[in-house]
């Protein structure tokens, strides 16, 4: 099996989601900061995540993102499956002829195979909310009130109100008074 980033990064921000599930949505920016995960690598996870109905999406001032079912009913092969990461050890990617078209399977096909199997049984075993738990119990710290967003972190600046001429006609006019 290839656990890549894409699986990684999915399973790290879910945690990080459930972890404050009480709080309201959740902006990916927020746990784009806390977990050092780009922002558009995020929106391009939570996007299937979406899809496949494992998180819900709130717009707006205040919106973001928060789990459409309960953490304990989200297994981590669920969120694994949903970014697209595959499963399996087999050379072949699950091809009845791993050697060719006459050549049928190699000699370790059923190995990995099995492997596979092992690995989604042990990943459909765990589920988000013991994740959840392990990280509490390691004391990991949550913001109980839910964060004020503001529209902009810049000041608000006014702009300047120019009263000279804007151009050379205008100019020529403002002269002649």
């Amino acid at each position: 099996m290839r656990l890549t980033t894409k699986g990684r990064f999915a399973v790290t921000a879910m945690i990080d989601l459930a972890l404050r599930e009480n709080t309201g949505p959740v902006a990916l920016a927020a746990i784009s900061a806390r977990q050092q995960i780009s922002l558009s690598y995020l929106e391009q996870l939570f996007g299937k995540l979406r899809r496949h109905e494992l998180v819900e999406s709130t717009r707006g001032p205040g919106g973001g993102y928060s789990l459409a079912r309960k953490a304990a009913e989200i297994t981590v092969a669920d969120i694994i499956v949903a970014v697209d990461e595959p499963i399996d050890a087999t050379g072949c990617q699950g091809r009845e002829n791993c050697m060719g078209e006459d050549s049928g399977r190699c000699m370790t096909h059923d190995l990995w195979a099995s492997l596979n199997t092992k690995m989604i049984e042990y990943l459909d075993s765990i589920s988000l909310r013991k994740l959840v738990d392990e990280q509490l119990a390691k004391g990991v710290s949550v913001q109980e009130q839910p964060v004020k967003r503001a529209i902009s972190s810049q000041p608000v600046v006014k702009p300047i109100k120019i009263t000279a001429p804007n151009s050379v006609f205008a100019l020529g006019s403002a002269v002649l008074k």
